[in-house]
């Protein structure tokens, strides 16, 4: 019976045992989640809270204890869980979460087992399980970039976990492609979560460990906190493997974002909270290519600062309780919560992501959909190939080694093992003292005995160089017939073989510096709120989401990759060959054999539209200049020479990747004289020696004009990175070779507008239909959530006769089903497409703090090379010269088109950027509801290098240069739609069919292959510098 106050005449003891570091005191609006709870279930009037203090709980005997209805009784640092137990069997209380599982939260093994025999996903894991500390197991191997446990392969990057569940030490160890090293997780220790160690490759061997395959999740973890069976709230949160910054709001509170589960992931914590009989539980969900894992469970867990988690979770304990209790009260929610009155209103920012393009304003009903941008690469070092045929019984028995001793058969050395044989191998065929070429005979022993110093001094460059960036193939040349071992038959041996090291290609300190810093202006200004590329991309993404620390694992965490985008260029290789070829014919020519004298309206509609006109005078200059500087290399070569072989060095072990990380200068080389980065004189004089040799053939005196953009190449590198050697010469001759390639490179990809699309189209087929599928694809989510919207305020305005208890019950305990099952096929993540298996998160309407939380801003960001960067340039430009689209327009307007004919090149960082928009007041149907906006970039400007004031001196010393802004390419107030956007570039695009299904590779080798920055830009894009008005 209810008195006239409220409260009933008996009421319900619910009792709570833990330790009182769980339950904060305080007032509401600073006090822990365990108060608002029971401040809340005490205001309904219905139950007596008794809280045990940790004196009785340590000290006092349990026939002395409270006794209660009910227990709230869990385990943490210092808690006597026998005890509780014991007490639990005394006087037999209704238990929120029972006591004897809580015994398998202690050991991660026995968690996974009882996971599995529910049938929840876990990781693919295995045991190594040791006695005493360093115990040797012969059921487990550890090599360089592998461990394997009873025959169980886990490749890096994979995770170690330490057993004991109260040790959250976990290492994550990353792969040598990727730079090596270990990440070690830990609980937040002030504003850090992790620490990368990038020299530490080699596991623990102290104790026991889970070893699991690392699953790559964007960078993004899902918390998942469950009362009972029927309820269960999520929240997504930067994942500590990114960079370990505890990310946090202007209250200093880690940020957190509630998502929406899938029905899966509803039934997983069903399952998790019945496998452990525990009804309030948390677990941590990792969600990876369309499927969804559980990695740890840690029981007792509430949500941090969500009001109306407080609310839900006081009405779900309240109903339990009741039911156990007293099942004849009814379990029906007041229409207002009894703590409703008096509670503060929580601040609203009201985030939204309107916002107009750069080529205008079209009005406020506009929202951004989607960004996709295809960026080139940052600053790196020159790519070096060396070529050489040997002999040498001891690299032929390497090639067979490595190749499953097959002797015709290729292999490729890759890993820090395979180079380490080959190096040691190699310092024992070069010789100590090189004699000079005292005859004709000798020159060819002595040029291969300079490749193989080469090659030597490739691999001992201090691990500046990766498996990404240095790789060596052996390919047999000729075989022999020998006598077995056994003398009982013959078999092939090979006698020659061809080995080809290709080097370089590393991303630079300053071109670190571009990606960090074009990343920080997608992040501040595009939201209205390949190998040197992998890097690039993972710079980029320290940028735009204002991460710290080391690349490696940003890389392995947040950028992927598909090799298949950049196999274009085998596709086109006929026409490009074709286009070079007359390219050389126009170049060679004593007077160019079409006019380009500005006759033309069109100056770029003619054949080698930007080549010089005296082109042929500027080759034998070009020559000349080339030999001046290659000389002034070789004497600090030959100095550097003749200091090894005074000094004796005792040789260092190969040590792959140990500088990935590097962003600054290294002062100290460039004080005492030396090349900058790693390169040494004698590396840099085999980079210039072979672009002499190549360019001018003397004694069929042809000039190889392919080699124009490697000459160009190599004088902008040392320009910008060795101006302190002061070799003469090289202002000139970078002056000279920009001149021309200024007009060699963008026709190299053909030489007129007809020959540019058909190249382009070749090569970016498959990106641009990649491209096409994401727009698609936004559209289509667009329209869905706008319908689902309409449905559901249609829904909305026929049930406004409904009892509001009975509406809130079920929202109550099915929690957001009401989204689930009116919902369309891009929100779930059970099906079966392909688009589906990329990893998404969607905020929860009825927790997060955005106005639209159904919308998102799809990003794709495509890091490629330059040949991609000017192909798809040329298929926007000049599609419209397609037979399929004659009498269209250009998608680039006039003005575009000049001001891309005066851009002689598209530099490192160069990115063409498409925005889609959505006008939300135009109907659904109306072609005009999406617009695509183009724009782009030079990339990096040159400019400054060539002046002589203090910009130019800041810039020499800095090792860097500026990313131009970008540019647009419609006119202002233009309107290109969607549907206009695809007709014109389906022609050219990889139709979505022909798109294989995505493969997951045995090891790593990178990721790109799906929008896995896209989830971090849509949840965090307020974080740091954000604190009013979602801007």
């Amino acid at each position: 019976m209810k008195d006239e106050g409220g409260d009933f005449g008996t009421k319900i003891k619910i009792g709570v045992c833990v330790m009182q570091k769980k339950v904060k005191c305080g007032s509401e609006a600073n006090s822990g989640p365990m108060r608002q709870i029971l401040d809340r279930l005490q205001k309904f009037g219905e139950f007596e809270i008794i809280e045990f203090m940790d004196k009785t709980i340590i000290d006092d005997p349990i026939e002395s204890w409270p006794i209660c209805d009910c227990l709230i009784a869990f385990h943490s640092s210092g808690y006597p869980l026998e005890k509780a137990k014991a007490y639990a069997a005394l006087r037999k209380p209704f238990l929120v979460n029972e006591l004897e599982p809580q015994h398998l939260l202690h050991d991660r093994r026995k968690v996974y087992e009882q996971l599995q025999r529910y049938g929840v996903h876990v990781p693919r894991y295995a045991l190594v399980n040791r006695e005493v500390p360093y115990q040797e197991l012969d059921y487990f191997v550890e090599q360089e970039d592998f461990v394997e446990v009873h025959g169980n392969r886990f490749w890096k990057p994979f995770v170690e976990k330490p057993v004991d569940g109260d040790d959250h030490r976990i290492m994550i160890y990353y792969p040598s492609s990727a730079g090596g090293g270990m990440k070690e997780l830990f609980r937040k220790v002030g504003n850090r979560s992790s620490e990368f160690h990038p020299d530490l490759r080699r596991v623990r061997r102290e104790g026991s460990y889970i070893y699991e395959e690392f699953m790559p999740t964007g960078g993004t973890d899902v918390k998942v906190y469950t009362v009972g069976t029927e309820y269960a709230h999520a929240e997504a949160r930067k994942s500590p493997v990114v960079d370990g910054v505890v990310m946090r709001n202007p209250d200093g509170k880690e940020v957190r974002y509630p998502v929406l589960l899938t029905p899966t992931e509803k039934q997983m914590a069903r399952d998790v909270c019945i496998a452990f009989r525990q009804a309030v539980c948390g677990f941590d969900l990792l969600r990876c290519e369309g499927r969804s894992y559980v990695c740890d469970v840690n029981g007792w867990s509430f949500v941090k600062n969500s009001h109306k988690y407080y609310d839900d979770t006081a009405c779900v304990l309240r109903k339990m309780f009741l039911d156990a209790k007293a099942p004849h009260l009814s379990t029906t929610i007041p229409p207002t919560l009894p703590w409703k009155v008096t509670e503060q209103v929580q601040p609203s920012e009201g985030l939204t992501r309107q916002g107009s393009g750069i080529i205008g304003t079209f009005g406020q009903s506009e929202e951004l959909r989607c960004v996709i941008a295809i960026i080139r690469h940052g600053d790196r070092t020159p790519k070096q190939k060396v070529k050489l045929k040997v002999t040498e019984e001891n690299l032929l028995n390497l090639m067979l080694k490595y190749n499953g001793g097959r002797p015709r058969a290729e292999t490729k050395l890759k890993s820090a093992v395979q180079l380490q044989d080959l190096l040691d191998e190699t310092r024992m065929l070069v010789p100590r003292n090189r004699p000079g070429r005292e005859s004709d005979s000798e020159a060819e022993d002595f040029a291969h005995a300079e490749k193989l110093l080469q090659v030597k001094a490739v691999l001992e460059e201090k691990g500046h160089f990766s498996g990404i960036y240095r790789k060596v193939q052996l390919k047999p040349l000729k075989w022999v017939k020998v006598t077995t071992s056994n003398d009982e038959g013959e078999e092939e041996r090979p006698v020659e073989a061809l080995m080809v090291l290709k080097y370089g290609g590393v991303l630079t300190h300053a071109g670190r510096k571009q990606a960090e810093e074009l990343g920080r202006y997608f992040r501040n200004n595009m939201y209205p709120v390949g190998i040197h590329w992998q890097m690039s991309a993972a710079a980029f993404a320290k940028g735009l989401l204002d991460l710290e620390g080391e690349l490696t694992p940003i890389l392995v965490s947040l950028v992927s990759k598909d090799s298949s985008m950049l196999d274009g260029l085998d596709n086109a290789s006929i026409e490009m060959e074709e286009a070079k070829g007359m390219l050389h014919d126009i170049i060679t020519s004593v007077a160019k054999t079409v006019q380009n004298n500005g006759s033309s309206e069109l100056p770029w509609m003619v054949d080698g539209a930007g080549l010089p006109s005296n082109a042929s005078e500027l080759l034998p200059k070009l020559v000349q200049l080339t030999k001046k500087v290659t000389e002034q290399v070789r004497l600090l070569a030959s100095d550097e020479k003749r200091t090894e072989e005074n000094e004796v060095i005792p040789p260092s072990p190969y040590d792959q990747a140990r500088a990935l990380g590097k962003t600054n200068i290294d002062v100290d080389r460039i004080a005492a004289g030396l090349p900058c980065g790693s390169e040494g004189f004698l590396l840099m004089h085999a980079r210039w020696r072979k672009l002499e040799t190549d360019l001018y053939n003397e004694r069929k005196e042809r000039y190889d004009i392919t080699q124009i953009p490697d000459v160009y190449d190599s004088c902008k590198y040392d320009l910008l990175h060795n101006a302190h050697l002061n070799l003469e010469g090289l202002d000139e001759l970078f002056k000279v070779a920009q001149l021309l390639a200024d007009g060699v490179i963008p026709n190299e990809y053909g030489i007129n507008p007809e020959q540019k699309l058909k190249i382009g189209s070749k090569i970016a087929r498959r990106l641009l239909g990649k491209i096409l599928i994401d727009l698609r694809n936004t559209r289509e989510e667009a329209i869905s959530v706008a319908e689902l919207k309409s449905n559901r305020d249609q829904d909305s305005t026929s049930k406004k006769v409904e009892k509001e208890d009975t509406e809130y019950q079920s929202k109550l305990y099915i929690k957001n089903d009401d989204m689930r099952r009116t919902s369309t096929s891009d929100i779930s993540m059970d099906q079966d497409d392909d688009d589906d298996k990329e990893t998404k998160y969607r905020l929860d309407p009825k927790y997060a703090n955005v106005k639209s939380p159904e919308r998102h801003v799809r990003t794709r960001l495509y890091f490629t090379s330059e040949s991609h960067i000017h192909s798809v340039m040329n298929v926007l430009r000049y599609c419209n010269l397609d037979e399929s689209l004659l009498g269209e327009d250009s998608l680039v307007c006039h003005n575009g088109l000049e001001r891309l004919h005066k851009t002689k090149e598209l530099d490192y960082m160069s990115y063409i950027v498409l925005r889609m928009f959505e006008n939300t007041a135009v109907k659904l149907e109306d072609p005009k509801r999406f617009r695509i906006e183009m724009t782009f970039s030079r990339g990096a400007d040159l400019s400054p290098l060539e002046k002589n004031d203090s910009e130019a001196a800041s810039l020499h010393q800095e090792h860097t240069l500026p990313i131009m802004g970008p540019e647009r390419l419609q006119e202002v107030g233009s309107y290109l739609t969607l549907d206009k956007m695809e007709e014109m570039i389906h022609p050219f695009a990889m139709p979505a069919e022909d798109f294989p299904p995505p493969s997951t590779p045995a090891g790593f080798s990178g990721y790109f292959t799906k929008s896995v920055l896209e989830r971090l830009v849509n949840l965090w894009p307020f974080h740091k510098h954000a604190n009013s008005g979602g801007k």
